[in-house]
């Protein structure tokens, strides 16, 4: 019985620490919001800056798979390419090595539970503020405490190995493999950081068992090799569902790895040595004395702690000087590995198919890309309807309302998996302002799904038009493409306001002028239609499908402008 409550005692320990680790890590993601997200996209324009912004964005945030996904949704968003990401991504390595050393120096020496509960406390005030800002710097303090609370139960729920000896024969089993017990740990390290989800969990994990002298230092350093690999992981699901360039950055993080441990295991003693030797050089104990030998067992615990740390930071540094030259030659690697798509592959989602970020607000600029994206195939629906106009062959026709009616179905399959995705995000917990943004969205890709559904009707007006053999004279195509030419502005109107986003559009003017044009010629083109009818200039029937399409033509302008006002409605 006490066996099974220590282990859950140990579980749950360690979901105390996991779950700190997760609200520090979003809470300061909140925090910093479009900062983040702009640094990342500004400072890559050379690898040593790409190293250095992973690296520091990893360190404030404590989470290397949270950088590395958010930079494989840049990549499959564009907005970072396959080289700048694998930079990112070598600098988000050395930045995950801060937490090991957060641990070593903080999480064994003192007792920071002491400060835990008063941190909670100034947190808990905090989130009571009506500021989002303080209510996500709130949850930051809480999330620093909780993961220190876990540790601290960590360290007391694992078992005294002195008053249970058969557990250290146990572990004892599998230290007496030379090499062979070296690749299973480099494999429990990487099967824990895969269940775990957190290369710093298991991180954790690992300097608890050298404190506690489970394992010797040797063991401890292939358990650290092994969540390298783990950690690739994560970053390989959020890639599964993401275009072709998001899984390249995947791969590549994924490749750069391996070929760290793998150098990493042919010099495995030597690297190790150079570790004791620096360790050793600074006064502390070397690490390759168990615990149990040392002379003093409480100062060979804590040159273990740092040697492991050490070890950690090396290996990740050691190996981003190595291959950090050769990222071109990762690209071609994982470019030839993972070959381009089809041209079917461009009407699918290109911005949020890398799945979710860790926040909402990342979360809503990647569906605000994506309704960019939405906007632009809209477009191209309407330059089909343009070209259609004037084609004569039937088949040709027939092969462009194919394509006409494809638009259409694209624009509801789009509009469903944005409002999948919207509805993911909404069950997070979300500001005020990200509620009425996703509001706003909801909205919009309405519109844009009824602007496809207008396409297809003039599609359907303009067959059935050939179907009774009627035709528009010159006068009348000079009209349709006199209307489409300010449907047109509008739609260029409308995705440079979707571009800008709610923070920088200051008015939607321009907009309103965009559609009171298509109305007053809509007008226009009616009062003539009318008198062109009283002249016999034309039958009724070529006048009905001739200001069919005109009708259909002003209802998109109304659909046009809906979105400009539903962009305005989240700042009022």
């Amino acid at each position: 019985m006490n066996t099974v409550l220590q282990i859950l005692n140990l579980a749950g320990s360690l979901g105390l620490f996991l779950y700190g680790m997760t609200l520090m890590s979003e809470s300061l993601q909140k925090v910093a919001g479009d900062g983040l997200r702009s640094f990342l996209a500004s400072m890559t324009s050379n690898s040593f800056k790409r190293v250095i912004t992973g690296l520091t964005i990893t360190a404030i945030i404590q989470s290397s798979s949270a950088t590395t996904v958010m930079v494989v949704s840049f990549v499959n968003a564009g907005l970072l390419t396959l080289a700048q990401a694998v930079g990112v991504i070598m600098g988000a390595n050395i930045g995950t090595t801060v937490t090991a050393w957060i641990i070593s120096l903080l999480g064994f020496k003192a007792d920071i539970t002491i400060l835990a509960i008063p941190l909670i406390a100034i947190g808990f005030i905090l989130t009571m503020s009506k500021k989002q800002r303080r209510k996500n710097s709130g949850e930051m303090v809480i999330g620093f405490a909780l993961l220190f609370l876990g540790l601290g139960f960590l360290k007391s729920s694992v078992p005294d190995l002195s008053a249970n000896p058969e557990a250290l024969s146990f572990l004892q089993g599998f230290t007496g493999n030379g090499f062979g017990s070296i690749l299973m740990f480099v494999g429990i390290g990487t099967l824990l950081t895969m269940i775990l989800q957190s290369s710093s969990a298991t991180m954790a994990l690992t300097l608890v068992m050298v404190n506690f002298g489970w394992i010797p230092f040797e063991l401890a350093a292939a358990m650290v090799l092994g969540e390298n690999v783990g950690t690739t992981v994560t970053v390989n699901i959020a890639a599964s569902v993401g275009n072709v360039s998001a899984k390249r950055a995947a791969l590549a993080h994924t490749v750069f790895n391996l070929m760290g441990i793998t150098w990493a295991l042919v010099f495995f003693r030597p690297f190790l040595r150079l570790i004791s030797f620096i360790i050793t050089g600074f006064g502390g104990a070397d690490p390759f004395v168990p615990i149990a030998q040392a002379v003093s067992p409480e100062a060979a615990a804590t040159s273990m702690l740092y040697s492991v740390s050490l070890l950690h930071t090396l290996f990740n540094v050691a190996n981003t000087l190595l291959l950090v030259g050769f990222t071109q030659v990762l690209v071609k690697v994982v470019t030839l590995a993972i070959k381009s798509p089809d041209e079917k592959e461009k009407h699918r989602l290109k911005f949020i198919q890398a799945g979710m970020l860790s926040t909402a607000e990342l979360s809503l600029d990647q569906v605000r890309q994506e309704i960019v994206h939405f906007a632009n195939i809209i477009t191209r629906q309407f330059t089909l309807i343009r070209n259609a106009m004037g084609v004569q062959d039937e088949e040709e026709f027939e092969t462009m309302f194919k394509k006409i009616s494809y638009y259409e179905e694209v624009s509801d399959r789009i509009e469903f998996e944005i409002a999948e995705y919207l509805n993911k995000i909404g069950e997070q917990e979300i500001s005020t302002e990200s509620m009425k943004r996703i509001q706003a969205m909801y909205k919009i890709i309405g519109e844009l799904e009824s602007m496809g559904d207008s396409g297809y009707t003039i599609g359907r007006v303009l067959q059935r038009k050939r179907l009774n053999h009627i035709s528009f004279d010159d006068k009348m195509l000079k009209n349709i493409h006199g209307m489409m030419d300010m449907v047109d502005k509008a739609f260029g109107i409308m995705i440079a306001n979707l571009s800008a986003g709610y923070t920088r559009l200051s008015n939607i003017e321009n907009a309103k002028d965009a559609e009171k044009d298509i109305n007053n010629y809509r007008d226009m083109l009616r009062e003539g239609n009318m008198l062109s009818l009283g002249n016999k200039a034309y039958d009724y029937l070529t006048g009905v499908y001739y200001m069919d399409v005109i009708g259909e033509c002003e209802r998109v302008g109304d659909y046009i402008i809906n979105v400009s006002e539903a962009i305005m409605e989240i700042k009022s």
